[in-house]
């Protein structure tokens, strides 16, 4: 169990009980502080600029990560990024190269001059400009006065065939690009989100609506209804929180829609109209645990959750971090950790489960930060039961395992009392459920082994062949296309392991061929599914008994 935490100025306290079940030989307090929530993003920038392709909305994401996240990547002295003047170079070359691009009617085609021109193109080219304006880069005036003409027009520019979904998620993107360039249209805001309601909205609309209508006292009814919305679709853990959404082909094509980007124009909408809000921290660390190399998906997350994180980092860590943070557990001083300058590392100290089991009752773990900067911290508690019998546990997954018969359906059984009897010798098929209720990130699905039992490792050739699991139906002419929830798997003497980088939501299923090879009964610890950096995201089956016979 773990939770998480900011410090801006003076000291948290927290509640901590040692489990009266606990073996006081493991386990214990782990307790984890930085100074900052943006590990290194110089590799979605890298990725950014160096995208082989150059589409008008491809060069308008690279204006945009290299504008945004310059104060941000000077900050932690990014390593492998181009000099600063050869990036400023880059991005003036950039803006005259869509400027080569316009179109007369002020918009922006995908490839080609003359083409038609795209209103989701166009109104992120805009975007680009706006901000290659804010962070003092030459934008020239008469390009950046008809690209505002278009996007201010641009309802009177979608095509008949455009959906009224996506007419009106370009109208919100359109009315926050206008708000950057100073021309505010919180009435036409206001009139979107009456007319279709925020359920009728996607959750990027939301988010730039949002925008444009905070602070704003006649938009008070509106604002006060996206709020309720994103608090009531939001899906959190202890340590992280993400908005889950759906997507139809179209969104893909005309939008460049992802779940991903939807999160990041919600954070920067957030920090803005709520800057106290518990969300914030989590949607970031949502956020860079769903990296792949160091980078999201493609240009649009990576643009848009980059200048979520700029957002961030000039809201909250401003601040060179020149402090020093103490901790105290009752009257026992802890440690202390001294953070000087931009760095992204972390400073733990583990506090023994035989320390807490030593004093009676709840005690309170002090945290105090002195000196300026944001301190962050996670408090996790680890320890192991004494009862072999133990229960399942939905932390964030629920896990059930069962056991087959490969060859003979009478070769597993189980009973009345829930005791599993395989007859020895045979090979058993084990079956784990696992469900997710939301996107998961790093997650790790193992299963004990029972000790009477060796599992059969397809990628050895002394194994032999491994009959098909019935489940899985006839394999087609295509069926090594298919893919598997997870990216990797190790059967080892003991356990059997399954992990992915991201697991959709849902009801995913693993299974692995073993052989009952010693006569005995056996206790079987429960499977378990984790985040692997936030093991406190977690779900258990419970203690199964297997007599092998």
């Amino acid at each position: 169990f773990a939770v998480y935490g900011t410090v801006d100025e003076g000291v948290i306290a927290q509640p901590v009980l040692a489990p009266s079940d606990a073996f006081v030989q493991f386990g214990g307090l782990d307790i984890s502080t930085s100074s900052t929530a943006l590990q290194a993003l110089s590799d979605a920038v890298l990725y950014l600029t160096e995208y082989p392709f150059e589409c008008s909305e491809q060069i308008a994401s690279r204006i945009l990560a290299v504008a945004a996240l310059r104060d941000v990547l000077d900050a932690f002295q990014a390593e492998g990024l181009p000099e600063p003047d050869e990036l400023v170079k880059a991005v003036q070359r950039d803006i005259e190269t869509l400027q080569g691009l316009q179109n007369f009617d002020g918009g922006f085609p995908v490839w080609v001059r003359g083409w038609d021109s795209w209103p989701f193109h166009s109104i992120h080219a805009t975007h680009a400009l706006a901000r290659a304006r804010e962070k003092a880069y030459s934008v020239p005036d008469g390009m950046l006065s008809k690209a505002l003409d278009y996007v201010r027009n641009v309802e009177a520019k979608y095509p008949s065939w455009y959906s009224r979904d996506v007419r009106n998620t370009l109208t919100a993107y359109a009315l926050y690009v206008r708000a950057r360039l100073g021309d505010v249209d919180r009435a036409r805001a206001r009139q979107l989100v009456r007319d279709e309601g925020t359920a009728g909205l996607r959750f990027e609309a939301l988010g730039w609506l949002l925008y444009v209508l905070t602070d704003d006292p006649e938009s008070a009814t509106e604002v006060a209804e996206i709020r309720r919305f994103l608090n009531d679709r939001v899906v959190e853990t202890a340590g992280a929180a993400n908005f889950t959404t759906s997507y139809r082909e179209e969104d893909g094509y005309l939008l460049l829609a992802s779940n991903r980007r939807a999160d990041g124009v919600i954070l920067e909408a957030l920090i803005i109209d709520q800057p106290e809000s518990d969300l914030i921290p989590k949607i970031v660390r949502g956020l860079l645990a769903h990296r792949k190399r160091g980078r999201w998906a493609n240009t649009q997350e990576n643009v848009f959750i980059l200048l979520a994180l700029d957002k961030y980092f000039r809201t909250y860590e401003a601040q060179t971090p020149e402090f020093v943070a103490r901790v105290w557990l009752g009257d026992q001083y802890v440690a202390g950790f001294q953070f000087a300058g931009r760095s992204t590392d972390y400073q733990a100290v583990k506090v023994p489960m035989a320390f807490l089991a030593e004093r009676e009752g709840s005690q309170s773990l002090l945290l105090s930060k002195e000196g300026p900067g944001r301190l962050y911290y996670r408090l996790g508690l680890r320890y192991a039961p004494t009862s072999l019998e133990i229960k399942p546990m939905d932390q964030g997954f629920t896990v059930l395992r069962t056991y087959e018969g490969v060859d003979d359906p009478e070769d597993v059984r189980q009973d009345e009392n829930g005791v599993w009897h395989v007859r020895s010798a045979a090979r058993i098929r084990v079956r784990l459920t696992m469900v997710a209720p939301s996107r998961r990130y790093h997650v790790a699905l193992v299963d004990p082994l029972p000790a009477g039992f060796e599992a059969l490792n397809p990628a050895l050739a002394v194994t032999g062949s491994i009959p098909q699991d019935p489940a899985e139906g006839e394999r087609t002419r295509y069926w090594w296309w298919r893919r598997t929830w997870y990216e990797h798997q190790n059967l080892r003497d003991e356990r059997a392991e399954a992990f992915a980088s991201l697991l959709w939501d849902g009801i995913h299923t693993y299974t692995y061929v073993a052989r009952a090879t010693t006569p005995g009964e056996f206790v079987v610890p429960p499977p378990k599914a984790e985040e692997m950096y936030s093991p406190e995201v977690f779900g258990r089956g419970a203690t199964d008994w297997v007599k092998v016979e």
